[in-house]
């Protein structure tokens, strides 16, 4: 049975017993300690948390998930993934155990010719919490299980919390017996012989603080009791197959064929081959899902991963001899596997292999440049005579360049060399650290709502600001640092939740609106605007004067202006995307974007930068259709309807079943937007593209000004190319010729003046070789130059020096001068010092320390530099000593 079709049975099964079907969640987590989402029921935490009513009473969902913590471990055994898919059933205090364990049931074992999976019940076990009699009961009952197939594992492996205070339950798992090739009998915890692929939890309780599995306190029971359940479908998958691992499902292996067909290598071979076999096709699958739900690769959070697996997968192939590159070949078989499921990512490939591919040609350019850095610190490593490269080389080199870390450690063993895996791991976890703050600090959690939900059973708040800029309103309630207050005073800064307002809260690109509130005696200025909880409006305040109380009768009124510059932002963003798709096509799609009045930027697919033409192009198709009035409307309509209808959604956002479309000249633009906008795109104003910039690979940015801002863009503009004409006596078409010629001249003139220099320079050099000073038979010249001096001209001066001196005395030439504040040196020896065991590395280094920095090179040739200029003179001094330390020594 196709993958697809189990997972088509799992929601028509479901659907058919009451069940709404849910579209999956895009794989991004809202959730500010995850990156992605790891579980079936991310999407109806709010739900199950009781920040939200659910609007269903039961449903089920096929969700996208990606887990992160194992891919070092992708490919070495046959259970770890990062992409998968976990099958569900929800309810919502409607049903519980005994209709949740008959479904399951029911559709495991039911015949396939009758829509079921047709497991035999013979090889099926149930696990449950040990002291959860009420389901051993029901087992017995609904599956007929004897004593001997219901097992009864403790709290670590049969209760399910979220790791934080709150809902809580038992669990209740589906194994299946593979058979004693797979483990030893009856063993449920070690091997694979007792296989769970169906976890049912009962959310019954209430869990206090404590850390583990098992290391907290049950405090009682939750008023509404909810089922959670999650089918691995990938395990379901090689289950009905007749395949051992995930790695052989029809989803996933012709990815692995392609490889081998490309490779010329077996699969099945050698388990080093296989492992890399198994990391191509997991990641590349992954990439394709992650690139599809709107991730670029980037180097913070969810991009650097995506760039970690497209890398991992890129070099793994390179490891199996596929030098050329390789996802343009296996991308498309993904897709082609998966599409059954996700039809999709067939028209958004376009997009989806635009960035992967993109990526792949700037990783194959980083391999150059980083391979060119790791010979680096293999050199000075050895010179230094470690015989490990340091943890903070090896991060540099999987930070900056991408490297991936078992690409470093593979490379330092053809070098002799062991990379300090522990230091590297170290800074690794520091920047995971910094990612989690930051992201935190962005997002808003779980753990700190109950304030907002508190306020939020009150009602929601309604939202007048499409129809009207003021609203007479009440205060619904205040909170200070999260907590529900009474009342606020002058001079503090506190949020206020009002029953109805015009305020646009920050959401989809667009920032929050600005103005006041006012009351009697109350005056309230509005910082900021945001939804931490769904329905729920909250509004940050400084109190200007008055007293803030619960239960006030106020006046919101939005800045007019500052709505107007808004919504001419916001409309404009909707102009320049469809103006960027009409000029380069359907794959220009929008993957981010940012507008405040008067500025918008946009990011979009592509994988070149644009050239002044199509820049210029651009504009001209926006303001054409600023010029024409097109007319601006919005209506409200089912998701499925607003995709039939073409509106194109923003990656990475989770969409209500009811949606809102906004059009500018009909289909021309149709996107789906809860954001404020212009009546007429006339009333949009001047637009100006000002840049255009790359954000990562296949990902580029363009930035506009609108309206009163453009116009004073272009002002200035204006003003700059009238002062120029002034100041170089040209008449503005003349400009360009002009600023050009000056170019070139004064190219010329300081390519004159370096020459000059440098022969100014290398004329001390015959007058330097006559006078060395012997250091213990060595002819030693040190010298510092005149400030001004770069690296270049330095070297040629040492070089200079070192060739007019004696050819039959070993002889060091350490020159040093002081450029733009900063020392640098350079040191040269000749054949006969390198006899004496001298070497120019380690010469440069004992200088660079005294000037504060660091230096490196060749024996006979090194340069270093640093930042303390003071240090000079130690510096030349430092070398002499050392000379002599090593002759004598």
């Amino acid at each position: 049975m196709e993958t697809s079709e189990i997972r088509r049975r799992f929601l028509q099964y479901f659907e058919d017993r009451g069940h709404t079907v849910v579209p999956s969640a895009p794989l991004p987590s809202p959730d500010p300690n995850l990156l992605f989402n790891v579980a079936g029921m991310a999407q109806f935490v709010p739900y199950f948390v009781g920040q939200q009513t659910p609007p269903y009473p039961r449903a089920t969902s096929v969700q996208k998930c990606v887990r992160t913590l194992d891919i070092e471990e992708v490919g070495k055994t046959t259970r770890h993934g990062t992409f998968f898919q976990m099958n569900g059933n929800f309810s919502f205090g409607d049903y519980f155990k005994e209709d949740a364990v008959k479904f399951a049931w029911e559709l495991v074992t039911k015949p396939q010719n009758e829509g079921g999976y047709g497991f035999d019940e013979s090889v099926l076990y149930a696990s449950v919490y040990y002291e959860d009699d009420e389901a051993i009961d029901i087992w017995k009952r609904v599956a007929g299980l004897p004593d001997d197939r219901i097992v009864r594992l403790g709290m670590k492996d049969n209760f399910w919390s979220m790791g934080i205070p709150g809902p809580c339950g038992p669990c209740s798992e589906i194994l299946i017996d593979r058979g004693p090739e797979f483990g030893a009998d009856r063993d449920w915890e070690a091997g694979d012989r007792y296989l769970e692929f169906w976890n049912l939890v009962f959310m019954q309780n209430i869990r206090g603080e404590g850390g583990g599995k098992d290391g907290y306190p049950i405090l009682g029971e939750l008023p509404k009791k909810n089922i959670d359940t999650g089918l691995g479908l990938e395990r379901v998958a090689y289950l009905l197959q007749g395949v051992d691992n995930m790695y052989e499902i029809d989803e996933i292996y012709p990815v692995i064929e392609k490889a081998t067909e490309l490779t010329g290598r077996k699969y099945g071979a050698e388990h080093e081959d296989d492992v890399r076999f198994r990391v191509v096709a997991d990641h590349v699958r992954s990439a394709l899902m992650l690139i599809g739900d709107g991730v670029t690769p980037g180097n913070e959070q969810g991009g650097y991963v995506l760039r970690r697996l497209l890398r991992r997968a890129i070099r793994s192939m390179r490891l199996l001899g596929y030098e050329d590159p390789s996802l343009v070949e296996l991308l498309p078989v993904s897709l082609e596997q998966m599409k059954k499921s996700y039809p999709e990512l067939v028209t958004d490939f376009g997009r989806i292999s635009q960035v992967a591919y993109a990526e792949e040609e700037a990783f194959r350019r980083t391999l150059t440049a980083g391979t060119t850095i790791f010979d680096v610190a293999v050199r000075d490593t050895k010179a230094s005579g470690a015989h490990q490269l340091e943890g903070a080389k090896a991060f540099q080199l999987h930070d900056t360049y991408g490297f991936p870390i078992d690409l470093t450690i593979e490379m330092a063993a053809e070098q002799g060399l062991n990379v300090d895996t522990e230091g590297f791991r170290s800074l690794m976890k520091e920047q995971r650290e910094r990612a989690k703050a930051d992201a935190r600090a962005k997002k808003a959690g779980h753990a700190d709502t109950s304030g907002y939900r508190e306020l939020r059973e009150k009602g929601v708040t309604e939202f007048t600001g499409y129809q009207e800029l003021s609203s007479d309103s009440q205060v619904r309630g205040l909170l200070r640092e999260g907590a529900v207050a009474p009342f606020a005073e002058q001079g503090e800064t506190v949020e206020v939740v009002l029953e109805k307002t015009p305020f646009y809260a920050e959401s989809g690109g667009q920032i929050a609106d600005e103005g006041l509130i006012l009351g009697d005696g109350l005056k309230l200025k509005v910082l900021d605007v945001q939804r931490p909880v769904k329905g729920l409006i909250v509004h940050k305040v400084e109190v200007v004067e008055g007293v803030l109380r619960a239960g006030d009768d106020v006046h919101a009124a939005v800045d007019h202006e500052w709505r107007v510059s808004a919504c001419q932002a916001h409309s404009g963003t909707h102009v320049v995307h469809a103006a960027l798709r009409q000029v380069l096509g359907p794959n220009a799609l929008q993957s981010g974007s940012y507008n405040k009045p008067g500025y918008l930027r946009l990011d979009f697919a592509w994988s070149s930068a644009l050239d002044p033409a199509t820049r210029s192009e651009i504009e001209e198709v926006a303001n054409l259709a600023v010029r024409k009035d097109l007319p601006v409307s919005a209506q409200y309509m089912t998701l499925p309807e607003a995709r039939d209808w073409g509106a194109l959604a923003l990656f990475g956002e989770t969409y209500d079943e009811q949606v809102r479309v906004v059009e500018i000249g009909g289909p021309w633009s149709r996107e789906l937007c809860g954001g404020t906008h212009v009546k007429h795109s006339s009333q949009v104003g001047a637009l100006t593209v000002t840049g255009e910039s790359s954000v990562g690979a296949g990902v580029r940015r363009i930035e506009a000004f609108v309206g009163m801002e453009a116009l004073h863009y272009l002002g200035r503009e204006r003003a700059l190319v009238r002062l120029l004409s002034e100041n170089l006596k040209a008449r503005p078409e003349e400009l360009p010729a002009k600023v050009a010629d000056l170019a070139e001249r004064l190219r010329v003139a300081e390519k004159e003046l370096e020459r000059m220099r440098a022969a100014q320079v290398l004329e001390a050099a015959a007058e330097l070789a006559k006078d060395p000073k012997d250091v213990f038979g060595v002819q030693y010249v040190g010298h510092r130059a005149p400030d001004g001096v770069n690296g270049g001209d330095l070297r040629k001066l040492a070089l200079d020096v070192r060739g007019r001196m004696p050819s039959d005395k070993p002889a060091v030439v350490a020159v040093l001068s002081v450029n733009d504040g900063k020392p640098g040196v350079v040191i040269a020896l000749n054949d006969l010092a390198r006899e004496w065991r001298l070497k120019a590395g380690d010469l440069v280094r004992i200088a660079a320390e005294k000037l504060g920095g660091r230096g490196g090179g060749k024996d006979d040739v090194a340069q270093g530099g640093g930042t303390d200029a003071a240090g000079a003179d130690d510096a030349l001094s430092a070398v002499e000593h050392a000379i002599g330390h090593q002759v004598t020594g």
